[in-house]
């Protein structure tokens, strides 16, 4: 490096990659940085510049920098070996200590590991140590042999459903040109004659005995706070694809129904109040980019005035929910899913998501970052809906009235019926009918067919 190009970089000051040290009498904080950029992107460190820019210089002897060399090696772990020149600037020494970002991390500087944040190191937290040593192995969680679990705990079944909607959604033969036993192989289902942790969450047959903190819970929570009074719950438990349905069936009996009337048409439009398929591309999205070595597990609130998701871990490094991009926690889950059909296209759940949303009038997804998970919040306010709460009320108050004096009126009346008569679509009168019978204003007396409906006291 020449004189002008030291000049430039100095004139800059520090950075995310550039720090500046006064003197070698700082060799703690050398070896900070020297961990963090190392742990980070890599960076320079000037010793003999001042924070303020101010060049200093420094005495160089013949053994200095084997020394320093000396002093970064004994006390890092992995060893540093960062590249140590010295410079003349203005006929001043300067020592530029070069390091290059590792490929195995984390580096350790005296048992502390440390990034670089901006223009500053900062210690690595243990669960941040935790993601940097699973993100520099390249050894995925998902692609681990499950413990305990053998080749008879694979469901010939489940692989067949694997199969046959991989056929569907990506046109790829259900007929494999190989044994079964290498086809698990190849996909990485199955690890020297033992089932990966993802091979039991897609095809096994007792996925929770092996990994009980796959489970999925979901709970409809009267009220704005987990302490209210929970009046329906699902605990869904199978493979990740079973578990899936299981959950969107919890939520299309317990996300109410909001009225919309078009702009072209004067019949008023039943529609969730948040789109289905946007909590359904969440829980998916929440499911496969978890970290399934803790033991929470993924859990969902429906409250008075939103849902929230909870997932345990938080976004790979460098994805954030405005940066959204496919790096996944869990390659193979990832993989599976986007086979079966249930992921369309890499990184782009997010912003599914986002225009779901906003199509619906809902405002756009709120996201909780912390060490331990991420909450998405997900409010059931709807632009789309120009009346107040109040007023919804009323008008969810005159539907049942209406089809209740219907039933009155004709006890074998059919729900398609219903929803002719009073202009609803047939979810809609499902909808209310399920609201009608959980507060035993009605039951049904026989089979679907056949039987009749009858009011009960009011």
């Amino acid at each position: 490096m020449n004189e002008k190009e030291l000049k430039e970089l100095i004139k800059k000051g520090e950075s995310e990659k550039i720090e500046f040290k006064e003197s070698l009498s700082v060799k703690d904080e050398i070896g900070e940085c020297i961990s963090a950029f190392s742990n980070t992107k890599g960076g320079l460190i000037i010793v003999g510049v001042g924070d303020d820019k101010e060049v200093k210089g420094l005495e160089l002897g013949k053994k200095t920098i084997e020394g320093l060399a000396n002093f970064i090696k004994q006390n890092t772990d992995n060893h540093v070996y960062p590249g140590l020149l010295a410079e003349k600037f203005k006929d001043k020494n300067l020592l530029l200590i070069n390091i290059k970002e590792a490929s195995e991390k984390p580096i350790f500087f005296k048992e502390r590991a440390y990034k670089r944040i901006g223009k500053s190191c900062h210690k690595i937290s243990s669960s941040e140590l935790k993601a940097l040593v699973k993100l520099s192995s390249k050894f995925y969680w998902d692609e681990h042999i499950c413990k305990n679990a053998r080749l008879s705990d694979i469901s010939d079944k489940k692989i067949k459903t694997y199969l046959l909607q991989r056929e569907k959604h990506r046109n790829i033969s259900k007929e494999i040109k190989t044994s079964l036993k290498t086809f698990l192989e190849n996909i990485k289902a199955t690890s020297y004659n033992h089932p990966t942790n993802a091979g039991i969450l897609f095809f096994g047959k007792e996925v929770l005995k092996f990994i009980p903190q796959s489970q999925l819970r979901l709970a409809l929570i009267k009220g704005r706070e987990v302490t209210g009074l929970i009046l329906d719950r699902a605990d869904c438990e199978g493979t990740l694809f079973e578990m899936i349905k299981q959950a969107e069936e919890f939520l299309r009996k317990n996300i109410r129904f909001l009225g919309i009337r078009g702009g072209k048409s004067f019949q008023r439009e039943d529609r969730f109040v948040v789109p289905i398929e946007a909590l359904r591309e969440l829980i998916i999205n929440a499911l496969i980019h978890r970290d399934y070595e803790t033991g929470a597990d993924v859990r969902v609130f429906i409250f008075d005035d939103r849902i929230e998701i909870i997932n345990p871990g938080n976004f790979p490094e460098g994805v954030t929910p405005k940066k959204p991009k496919h790096k996944p926690v869990n390659p193979l889950l990832s993989s599976y899913m986007y086979d079966m059909g249930f992921v369309e296209k890499y990184g782009s759940g997010i912003l599914k998501v986002r225009e779901l949303l906003k199509e619906n009038g809902n405002r756009e997804q709120e996201y909780v970052l912390n060490e331990i998970e991420t909450i998405t919040k997900i409010y059931l306010e709807n632009k789309k809906d120009k009346t107040s709460d109040k007023t919804v009320e009323r008008t969810v108050e005159r539907t049942v009235e209406k089809i209740i004096q219907l039933i009155k009126d004709n006890p074998y009346i059919i729900q398609e019926e219903i929803a002719e008569k009073l202009g609803l679509s047939r979810r809609g009168v499902e909808w209310n009918i399920q609201q009608l019978k959980q507060k035993g204003l009605i039951k049904r007396v026989g089979a679907d067919k056949g039987g009749k409906w009858e009011v009960l006291d009011e």
